[in-house]
């Protein structure tokens, strides 16, 4: 199958959601793909100096900036083929040399940011809850690892709705309204009515709204909140007016509300999702988790939308794209790992019949 023919008709982008897979030098391919053409790309690279993968290709550099040196060639054609709302997630580990981690994620994404332009809105610790076995006495053991979600502009695509966790309902507890956390609001108005710091006007106001708080919880609009009350609870983010809009509202009001949203709350910046291989390690021994996948995706790809993995070795990425609607591409310099990332949407076809 001849790639130019594959990117110039645009025919990898098809009706159906079968992954298209392509082998080679991810260089080669990617100078194939149009311009501003890919919703979302998710990779996790091989880290520098940890396998010997097939075919050789990068991690097997010399020194930790020839790595960093072509990673960054790799960045900019994902940068030049992302559409202007999509998203680029990259995980990467670190290493050591001479006893001495070499910062390697973070010299990437600084590089990344300073030289290319990318804009980096979360950076994700991975937490893997169990590590392999560290043989060293000076230092404590890796369990994690980093996830960098990069966007090229402000304004891009990303479906909160779509990742947001369940929220807990109220509960009613000695004749009171609950909210899912275990707030009533008795201490909140004890608060307010020793307080020295309101004025009576502020205290009656600040009630006030209390008592129409408490009642969106009741009825169900809310599933939780939390006040701050001047002198008893510190603004959230700065107590400086000049860069809070909290801590203005604070001073100016006495008091504000922080409300939970009825869809549920974000997901947090740290993951914790086991590397256990699915696979039971057949060939490929870097294979990452399908669950790191799946914020990424839902997130920042619409419906139908495309993800590209540049380093997709067995096809983690395009199984999960391919699970939640999406289509993909996969590259890799291995054969036999695009061997592997085929029988396993293959089987997944099978299964589906």
């Amino acid at each position: 199958m001849n790639t130019n023919e594959i990117f110039i008709n645009n025919s990898y982008i098809n009706d159906t959601l079968i992954p298209t897979f392509l082998v080679g030098d991810n260089l080669s391919i990617l100078s194939n793909i149009p311009s501003n053409s890919i919703d979302c790309c998710i990779t996790s690279p091989p880290y520098w100096g940890q396998r010997n993968y097939a075919n050789g290709g990068i991690g097997l550099e010399s020194n930790p900036n020839d790595f960093i040196s072509n990673i960054l060639k790799v960045t900019s054609e994902l940068r030049r083929v992302l559409k202007d709302k999509g998203s680029f997630w990259l995980n990467i580990g670190d290493t050591y040399k001479n006893k001495s981690m070499q910062a390697i994620p973070w010299r990437i994404a600084i590089r990344m940011i300073d030289e290319q332009g990318w804009i980096l809105r979360n950076d994700v610790i991975w937490n893997k809850l169990k590590g392999a076995m560290d043989s060293s006495s000076d230092k404590l053991r890796n369990i994690h690892e980093m996830i960098f979600h990069f966007v090229k502009n402000k304004d891009y695509f990303y479906d909160d709705m779509a990742i947001r966790q369940n929220p807990q309902t109220t509960i009613v507890r000695n004749g009171a309204i609950v909210s899912s956390s275990g707030v009533c609001g008795v201490r909140y108005k004890r608060q307010i009515e020793m307080s020295t710091a309101l004025t009576p006007e502020e205290k009656e106001n600040a009630i006030k709204d209390l008592q129409q708080v408490l009642h969106r919880v009741e009825i169900g609009e809310i599933p939780d909140f939390r006040m701050i009350i001047r002198n008893q609870q510190r603004a959230t983010h700065s107590d400086s007016e000049k860069v809070s809009g909290r801590a203005k509202e604070l001073k100016e009001k006495g008091y504000y509300f922080l409300l939970y949203s009825q869809n549920g709350a974000l997901p947090s910046d740290v993951w914790d999702i086991l590397p256990e291989d699915t696979q039971k390690r057949v060939s490929h021994y870097a294979v990452y988790p399908e669950d790191l996948c799946k914020i990424p995706i839902l997130a920042t790809c619409p419906i139908g939308g495309v993800v590209l993995d540049p380093f997709c070795g067995s096809g983690t990425t395009n199984k999960v794209a391919y699970d939640l609607q999406r289509k993909s591409i996969g590259i890799d310099i291995s054969q036999d790992y695009i061997d592997i990332a085929q029988k396993r949407i293959s089987q997944m076809q099978l299964n589906f019949v």
